[in-house]
């Protein structure tokens, strides 16, 4: 059964923001908490903004472009598409969309103006491909936005890591703030509210290790004072101990190196010195790995958000291990 913090935070949810340090596996995450939302019959846009194609790896497909693309069709009748935003096709976009430059546009691409704006001046790039998905958000089936049904009821998107999350996020209202007027103010401050709604929820996907929950506890802390609005905490890739409780607290107890004389001896196994050293060596660095894992954990629990759990899979997301995730995440009342 879902928590009823868990329901409380996702209840409004329609825009998902998934982030993470790197290497706590945020895409496959984000994959998977898309693939999820299609289940229940939803229609859902994965994005990615960082170029690296991490969803046509995931899903096993060609590289993505900045077409939508179908990766997947659910019996429910949900679908998932795919997106990969690209900085100069949205300036080009852009560019037309509110200044009808047409031809001029291509000539401001040959003569390099297009790759320095998405390059080189600073926070125009994060801007472009916030407003990609700021327009996928709102475009709806009517002839003008705000007409008719909404395209996708859902939005995940596969964001920065948790060190650049924040002033990705925060980027179109530091443009609002120096921007006296026009179409670049008002889109910035549209965006802006988007991602400040009750609606939009930035997940953050962690380990349990030291730096990955170092650097979600400041994402949390920084996220929160930019007023954005916090999902869950996910725990990606958590591994069973080798070592029951009551394993680990004999481990700890006196005399345990003749107790494991005689447990070998018991079962015709001649303890050495050496072996006996070496099995006590490993026992305690497991032990002490599943001290650090717990005083993770608390550190987690202790900001007080919803916390869901992902096993690490023995072969990865290779045949089928993404629905396995998939259906994880919604035996736990991911909806």
């Amino acid at each position: 059964m879902p928590s009823p913090a868990l329901r409380r935070a996702l209840a409004d949810a329609r825009l998902h923001v998934v982030t993470g340090k790197g290497g706590t596996g945020k895409t496959t995450v984000a994959a998977a908490l898309a693939l999820t939302l299609a289940a229940g019959g939803k229609r859902v846009l994965l994005a990615e903004v960082e170029g690296r194609q991490g969803i046509s790896q995931v899903f096993d497909v060609p590289p993505l472009g900045d077409d939508e693309v179908r990766l997947v069709h659910d019996p429910s009748g949900g679908e998932l598409w795919g997106l990969s935003v690209d900085a100069k096709a949205a300036l080009m976009e852009y560019l037309q969309t509110f200044y009808k430059l047409g031809r001029a546009g291509a000539a401001l691409e040959k003569v390099g103006a297009i790759d320095f704006a998405t390059t080189i001046a600073p926070g125009v790039r994060d801007v472009l491909l916030i407003g990609k998905v700021y327009e996928a958000a709102g475009r709806t089936a009517g002839p003008r936005r705000g007409q008719g049904r909404l395209v996708y009821d859902a939005i995940v998107l596969d964001a920065p890591p948790t060190g650049r999350a924040v002033h990705f996020l925060n980027v179109n209202n530091e443009v609002a703030e120096v921007t006296p007027m026009g179409p670049i103010k008002g889109q910035a401050e549209s965006i802006t509210r988007m991602l400040r709604a009750r609606s939009t929820l930035v997940h953050v996907v962690t380990l349990l290790e030291e730096m990955p929950v170092q650097e979600t506890l400041d994402a949390i802390r920084d996220l929160s004072a930019a007023r954005f609005g916090l999902g869950c905490v996910i725990v990606n890739q958590e591994r069973e101990p080798l070592l029951s409780a009551s394993s680990r607290a004999a481990l700890r107890a006196e005399g345990v190196a003749e107790r494991v004389r005689a447990d070998l001896t018991a079962v015709g196994v001649r303890p050495t010195h050496g072996m006996v050293r070496g099995l006590l060596a490993e026992a305690a660095a497991h032990l002490e790995r599943l001290d650090l894992e717990e005083e993770m954990r608390a550190a987690i629990l202790a900001q007080d958000l919803p916390v869901l759990h992902l096993p690490a899979l023995a072969e990865g997301i290779e045949g089928g291990g993404l629905a396995v995730l998939s259906d994880l995440l919604r035996n736990q009342g991911v909806r």
